[in-house]
């Protein structure tokens, strides 16, 4: 009836070999497991060696090098790599320098950010979390854990007389509004 090649699902003698690899620790077994980050081979003889190594290998692949700029901490010429995370701007003189450039960097020079209104030692700081969103907090962590999801401005409430207000990008504009829950005040443009 039909012509089916039956050759195909017929497995022959190399498909049938097991192929993997050995541990360079104890020179076990080196086998797929999986954790909340994803999978990875681990040694077969976990927990007696502990050997990992990421399944997939992210070597950060050089696309240009910048000649106009150079690294504030070696002075090479800076380059542009895809790494493991995506595009990226990093020193020429990788492993020996580390430095990577940071897109905030410029943004935060330019914008002086306002004392931490709580332990009133450290300054605050924008910092991201592992998925890139902005945040912004105490530099005196962990001493102080003082952090702000908005962007703050230097202005006193003026109803709690908190140090400090928040940026929020509305649908009709900016808001400046009081971080403190107590409070939430909304000020207006006369304010």
């Amino acid at each position: 009836m039909s012509k089916i090649d039956h050759s195909l699902f017929s497995a022959n003698k190399h498909a049938l070999e097991k192929e993997y690899e050995i541990c360079p620790q104890c020179g076990s077994e080196l086998v797929i497991r999986n954790s909340k980050s994803g999978p990875f081979l681990g040694c077969a003889s976990y927990p007696k060696c502990d050997f990992i190594r990421p399944l997939a290998h992210h070597d950060s692949n050089e696309i240009k090098i910048l000649e106009d700029s150079a690294c504030p901490e070696c002075s090479k010429p800076l380059v542009v790599k895809n790494g493991r995370y995506g595009m990226f701007i990093g020193c020429t003189g990788y492993p020996e320098c580390h430095y990577i450039a940071n897109e905030n960097e410029e943004k935060q020079s330019e914008d002086t950010l306002p004392s931490c209104p709580k332990c009133k030692k450290g300054h605050l700081v924008a910092r991201s979390n592992k998925f890139g969103k902005v945040f912004y907090s105490c530099d005196c962590y962990p001493s102080c854990k003082y952090t702000l999801n908005n962007k703050p401005v230097e202005h006193p409430c003026p109803e709690c007389d908190w140090p400090i207000v928040i940026e929020r990008n509305m649908a009709n504009g900016i808001l400046l509004q009081c971080p403190q829950k107590s409070c939430m005040h909304k000020l207006t443009s006369t304010e």
